[in-house]
């Protein structure tokens, strides 16, 4: 069954608005960029040693990969740098509404036209209604 991976999926979405909220009082105190710079400083860090003692993969394989692959890095700087400006001015809530609606969004698009490696898969209007009920609740919320 396949509720495992949504109740985990879950748990990165409470983390993602724990990490905003820390990181957008981390950007007061220590400066926007300067917050955005040590998540990712400090990230790689601890990642690089769970890589170094429980990684399986092929990191020399990543000279290799297509490079519009590797924008990840590059996304979730620009991701998080905007969490830390836009949290301290709209909040944690409206901040985060408006990253869901915009994950909604461009992963229907995605989805639709099996761009990036995916499968395309055609979006019932159910999908459009609740894109638009959620873009309804972000006016709700701010």
């Amino acid at each position: 069954m396949k509720l495992w991976i949504y109740l985990i999926a879950l748990m990165a979405g409470i983390s993602l608005s724990i990490e905003g909220a820390v990181y957008g009082e981390l950007g007061q105190t220590i400066g926007k960029l300067e917050s955005s710079f040590y998540n990712f400083a400090a990230g790689s860090i601890i990642l690089g040693l769970i890589v170094l003692f429980f990684g399986k993969g092929k990191m020399a394989a990543t000279i290799e990969a297509p490079r519009w692959q590797m924008s990840g890095g590059l996304l979730g700087i620009i991701y998080l740098t905007i969490l830390i400006f836009a949290i301290p001015v709209v909040g944690v809530g409206a901040a985060m509404i408006s990253v869901i609606v915009g994950q909604l969004l461009m992963s229907l698009l995605i989805e639709s036209r099996g761009w990036l490696g995916s499968r395309a898969v055609p979006v019932p209007k159910e999908k459009i209604f609740a894109v638009i009920l959620m873009t309804i609740s972000l006016f709700l919320i701010y």
